[in-house]
C-alpha cells in the first residue's frame, strides 16, 4: 500500500495562547474519522445518500472532524459526474476515480490510500446500513482499543431485514461457516461496514480485488493477533429512489433501477471456502480423516469377523487347514466388498491425517513469515517518520 499522509489524534504542535501568558500551549486534537464509500452506477442514489452522510457527521462535529472520499469504480452511468458535482460543494467530500471497475478490493485499497483519519470505516453507499453505525464503530474502538469493529447483523442483537430471501441464506450460511472456521469469534465475516485503526490500515497488504477481501482483512488481522470487534447491526436493504415518471411515458422511457445484489455468486462462494480453509485448514482435512478411519475400521473389524469365521471352518475340517491365509482368501471369496471398501478408507483416512499435519505446519510457517514481514514493515515506517 503507497505511503499517505497520517493525521495523528492526540495532541497539535504547541501554540501561542494569550489566555496562557503567551506560553505554549497544547491544543487537543478531535480525531479524524474518514468514511471510505466505494461506488460503481450509483447515480439514483449518490446525492441524497452523500447529504445524509454529510448531515449525520454535522451533527457529531462536536466530538470528530470528519472526511468522505468517494471511490469511483469506473461506473459507466453519472456517478463521477454527480460524485464531483456534490465534492465541489462540500469540502469534506474528495472524490477518486478508477478508469475502469476494478472490484471492491482495489475500490477499497484505493480508499485507504487517500484516507487520512485516524479511524477508517468503510460502508456502502447505499446506506444499507444507516449512519447511525458510524458513531457506533468508532466509539468501540475507542472503548476497547480494537484494530477493527465490525457491524455485524448476525450476532446478538442484530437485524436483517428487506433482503430476498435466496441472498438472505447465501450470506447466513456463508457466515456461519466462515464463523466455524474461526472458532465463532466473529460473527459476520463477509460485511463491508467496518472500522479501522490508522496504525492498521497502514500496516494491511490486502490482495484481493471483489468481495473477498472483507474475510481476507480479518484473517490477517487475527494472524497479527490484533483485537477484533463487533458491535450489533441492522442490515436493510433500501428501495433506490424512483425519479418522476412524465404523464405520458415515451415506449423507450428508462425503466426505474431496482435493488440487485452484484455478487458473483459462484466465484463468491469459491472464495468462502478458499478463505474458511486459510482460517482453519485442518478441519477440511482432519473431520474427513476421522471419519473415514472410522468407517475403515468399522469395514476391516467386518473382514476381520468373515476371516475368523471361516478359519473356524477349516480347522473343523476333516483333515483340519490350519493355515490363516486360506481363511483370510475364503472370507475374502464371500465377501470381497468388505475388504475393498475398507482398505480404501482406510488409505484416505491416513492420507488425508497426513495432509492434516502438513497443512497445519505449513499454516504455521506462513504466520510467521507473515508476521515477521509485517513487523518489518512496520518498524521501517516508524523509523522513517
Amino acid at each position: 500500500m503507497a505511503s499517505v499522509p497520517v493525521m495523528q489524534s492526540g495532541w497539535s504542535q504547541p501554540v501561542t495562547s494569550p489566555a496562557f501568558g503567551g506560553d505554549h500551549a497544547l491544543v487537543p486534537l478531535r480525531p479524524l474519522v474518514s468514511l471510505v464509500a466505494p461506488a460503481y452506477n450509483e447515480a439514483a442514489i449518490l446525492e441524497p445518500n452523500l447529504s445524509l452522510l454529510c448531515e449525520h457527521m454535522a451533527r457529531l462535529e462536536d466530538e470528530f472532524r470528519w472526511e468522505i472520499v468517494v471511490v469511483n469504480d469506473g461506473s459507466r452511468d453519472r456517478t463521477a459526474q454527480l460524485a464531483d458535482a456534490f465534492a465541489q460543494r462540500v469540502p469534506q467530500v474528495r472524490v477518486v476515480h478508477h478508469l475502469h471497475n476494478s472490484g471492491l478490493g482495489q475500490a477499497l485499497r484505493t480508499g485507504f490510500e487517500h484516507s487520512q483519519g485516524d479511524y477508517v470505516v468503510t460502508l456502502d453507499l447505499d446506506l444499507s446500513y444507516s449512519p447511525e453505525h458510524i458513531e457506533t464503530l468508532v466509539r468501540r474502538m475507542q472503548q476497547t482499543g480494537a484494530q477493527v469493529v465490525v457491524a455485524s447483523p448476525y450476532m446478538p442483537g442484530g437485524k436483517v431485514s428487506n433482503v430476498p430471501t435466496f441472498r438472505r441464506l447465501l450470506s447466513v450460511w456463508a457466515n456461519r461457516f466462515l464463523s466455524l472456521a474461526d472458532k465463532g469469534e466473529i460473527s459476520t465475516l463477509t460485511g463491508m461496514v467496518r472500522a479501522y485503526d490508522r496504525n492498521f490500515v497502514d500496516s494491511l497488504h490486502p490482495r484481493s480485488m471483489g468481495m473477498d477481501i472483507n474475510p481476507e482483512i480479518l484473517h490477517k488481522a487475527k494472524l497479527l493477533n490484533e483485537r477484533v470487534d463487533e458491535v450489533p447491526a441492522h442490515l436493510h436493504w433500501r428501495t433506490p429512489p424512483v425519479t418522476a415518471q412524465p404523464q405520458a411515458p415515451s415506449p423507450t422511457a428508462v425503466k426505474p433501477p431496482r435493488r440487485k445484489s452484484s455478487m458473483k455468486i459462484l466465484r463468491h462462494t469459491w472464495s468462502i471456502f478458499f478463505y474458511g480453509f486459510l482460517f482453519r485448514p485442518v478441519m477440511f482435512f482432519f473431520v474427513p480423516s476421522l471419519l473415514f478411519l472410522g468407517l475403515g475400521l468399522y469395514s476391516a473389524s467386518w473382514a476381520a469377523i468373515h476371516s475368523w469365521t471361516a478359519y473356524q471352518v477349516l480347522i473343523a475340517a476333516v483333515p483340519p487347514v490350519l493355515d490363516p491365509t486360506v481363511a483370510v482368501a475364503t472370507a475374502y471369496q464371500q465377501a470381497p466388498h468388505t475388504f475393498i471398501i475398507g482398505g480404501v478408507l482406510l488409505m484416505l483416512g491416513v492420507q488425508l491425517f497426513s495432509l492434516a499435519v502438513l497443512a497445519v505446519q505449513s499454516k504455521y510457517y506462513f504466520e510467521e513469515l507473515f508476521y515477521l514481514g509485517t513487523s518489518i514493515h512496520r518498524s521501517n515506517r516508524q523509523a522513517s517518520r
